[in-house]
């Protein structure tokens, strides 16, 4: 397998824009289907329609909980993660709550990520969003700890929506924290192929962009997710 395929396989398609249409799901779709994606990663509304265009392809339905702010209540973000799966998302990205975090309120951190975690187990893969551009050192290694703790399967750098994206150094970070068993998810900024397998040497198991595209041709995106 030569390394684009490689990395095309590891890339979340992403398309999380407030003002994304149907026209722009379906091209995601399609474009996730001829480049055998990973997943195609949308907004909760777009989650049925996605589930219906890939119906009987490799190509899993990825959605955001408490997108992009985490600031909601465990059990809204519970219930959001309930009605994605009902709607046919096998995947579940979840911002965690960022504010309890940097108060030092880490039984609520662990208790949001664990309300997502126990609906989506058995039923979708979980990631935990923490927010490396808000977050101190000792804060990406807490939040990856409590993420691996409260039972998620993996990590993840960014929404793409705040500060910053990806970095190598968070990646390596988390990836140590971790350890080898949880997946790192790698996601705002990767814009090239050179982007992708610098995350992927780094210890990244997923690549979350809107550049999907591009980076398995050889080309570079002005994206900013």
């Amino acid at each position: 397998m030569d390394l684009n395929n490689k990395i095309a396989g590891m890339i979340d398609h992403t398309l999380l824009k407030p003002e994304s249409t149907k026209e722009q799901v379906e091209i995601l779709c399609q474009e996730a289907k001829e480049y055998k994606f990973a997943s195609v990663c949308v907004n909760p509304t777009w989650v049925k329609y996605a589930s219906e265009l890939l119906n009987g392809t490799s190509v899993k339905v990825c959605t955001v909980i408490g997108f992009p702010l985490g600031a909601n209540t465990p059990e809204t973000k519970a219930f959001e993660t309930k009605n994605a799966i009902e709607n046919g998302a096998t995947e579940v990205d979840m911002v965690i709550n960022i504010g309890a975090l940097k108060s030092g309120d880490f039984e609520l951190v662990k208790r949001d990520i664990e309300a997502v975690v126990v609906a989506s187990k058995g039923k979708a893969l979980s990631k935990v969003i923490i927010e490396t551009s808000l977050l101190t050192e000792e804060e990406k290694v807490k939040a990856s700890q409590i993420a691996v703790n409260a039972g998620a399967d993996f990590v993840k750098t960014s929404t793409g929506f705040s500060t910053g994206g990806a970095t190598e150094e968070d990646i390596q970070l988390m990836r140590k924290t971790v350890g080898p068993e949880i997946g790192v998810k790698a996601s705002g900024g990767v814009r090239s192929p050179e982007d992708a397998e610098k995350m992927v040497k780094a210890g990244a198991t997923r690549i979350g962009a809107s550049s999907g595209v591009k980076i398995v041709q050889g080309l570079t995106s002005d994206s900013d997710y």
